[in-house]
């Protein structure tokens, strides 16, 4: 399966040249900081896919983590990305790829999430967590945020606990899904912190 058409590199290309960019707040959101802030492996390998902006990685390489993969589908944006992190991928800290996450390859200790589910059309949503398993390692985690609001329209393209339980319960054990405490003010209450973990086999 392939994204649907409105959703290519094209269209978020656009978003991006015009900064209709509504989804970005202009740094790390509170939940994944206090996240972060908690992780001790700085050697571990961590996947941010519909990276966006990369605020989430810019924190990460400024915080000592050493091997980071960012993904997104608009070509624009990652080559300015590769000047934004310039020196980290010089380093050999980060690498960057413009890429449909479909076809990506790899094998991660930790995916985070941060606002590119919501971006998918939901067609797409079992593929996304086939996906998510099979690019982390046995006992690799999906952490990030889910959306807890339904929007009439997308993307961005909203859900509720109850689904998201029967959607990422055959691969993943479901550690940690509860509404943010933490979250931005436009935000509160509209946010989960997901912290799931990979099974050995999907059921």
């Amino acid at each position: 399966m392939t994204p649907e058409p409105l959703l290519d590199d094209q269209y978020w290309s656009e978003r991006y040249a015009n900064q209709q960019t509504g989804w970005d707040i202009g740094t790390i959101s509170n939940p994944l900081k206090v996240y972060f802030d908690q992780l001790e492996d700085k050697n571990m390998s961590i996947l941010i896919p519909g990276c966006g902006n990369a605020h989430e990685a810019a924190y990460l390489l400024e915080n000592g983590f050493v091997n980071i993969t960012l993904i997104d589908i608009s070509k624009i944006l990652t080559e300015r990305l590769n000047i934004k992190f310039k020196h980290f991928c010089e380093a050999g800290c980060c690498r960057i790829i413009h890429e449909d996450f479909f076809q990506h390859e790899g094998s991660y200790d930790l995916i985070i999430e941060q606002t590119f589910f919501c971006a998918l059309d939901p067609s797409m949503r079992e593929e996304y967590v086939r996906k998510m398993s099979g690019l982390l390692k046995p006992g690799g985690k999906l952490s990030g945020l889910l959306f807890n609001h339904p929007f009439p329209e997308g993307p961005p393209f909203g859900g509720d606990k109850e689904e998201y339980q029967q959607l990422f319960r055959p691969y993943f054990n479901l550690k940690t899904l509860e509404t943010c405490h933490n979250s931005i003010y436009q935000r509160f209450g509209a946010e989960f912190f997901i912290n799931f973990e990979r099974k050995e086999t999907g059921s």
